[in-house]
């Protein structure tokens, strides 16, 4: 094996011992319950993500990934999409007016046309999910070249990336919040760049929401 065989060989296993750290991430569930929770086989809850925050919004994919996950496996519960309650009933779960408290649902739940259509879909829970991922402490560098004989890329770059997100959970029945449960998940994500650059990405978002949504729907049942 030749010197640059044997270079391109270690380099190639550091790439893989790079993909395998960053594929790792820490992630931290908490949960705080303030009352009984369960749910009947013709009950559903619905996941919409707060809005109305000014410097960021939930981003409704993971909102999304999260009720997709709620109905998967075993206890799964039923899940009304997001944008199709919304649409339902519009206004009352826009961003500008959708309820901020508890007690806001309480007058929303006094109009008749609200609670009409509440039963209609069999709402018991809803699970307002308010977060966001955040990157930094970017470091490194990588340097690209095109010349005669072709090109690339060199150097490397890393970055830490944090999910962050609460769902409060709201019993549609007794108009109370039940609820809080809190997951956290960090990772350090790399771009090593050996002629063509290779994003490594520590999948936070993806841990947050598989977590959350197994916290959730064990909470929401009741166990």
């Amino acid at each position: 094996m030749n010197a640059i065989n044997r270079t391109m060989l270690k380099l190639s296993a550091c790439v893989l011992l790079i993909g395998f750290i960053a594929s790792c991430t820490s992630t931290t569930v908490d949960e705080f319950r303030q009352g009984e929770t369960g749910i009947e086989s013709d009950e559903s809850v619905v996941i919409l993500g707060r809005r109305q925050a000014s410097d960021y919004e939930t981003r409704s994919e993971f909102v999304e990934c999260v009720g997709d996950r709620m109905q998967r496996g075993d206890n799964a519960i039923s899940v009304v999409p997001e944008q199709v309650f919304i649409d339902a009933m519009f206004p009352w779960f826009e961003p500008r007016t959708a309820p901020l408290r508890t007690r806001d649902l309480e007058q929303l739940m006094a109009e008749d046309v609200v609670a009409r259509k509440m039963n209609d879909f069999g709402i018991r829970y809803i699970v307002w999910v308010d977060g966001f991922t955040e990157t930094s402490g970017r470091s490194g560098s990588i340097s690209c070249t095109v010349g005669p004989g072709g090109g690339g890329c060199f150097g490397f770059g890393t970055w830490e990336d944090d999910a962050n997100f609460d769902a409060r959970v709201w019993d549609v029945g007794s108009l109370r919040n039940v609820g809080t449960i809190n997951a956290d998940a960090t990772g350090q994500s790399y771009l090593p760049a050996l002629v063509v650059p290779i994003p490594l990405i520590a999948r936070v978002e993806a841990n947050a929401c598989s977590r959350l949504a197994t916290q959730l729907k064990g909470f929401v049942n009741g166990s």
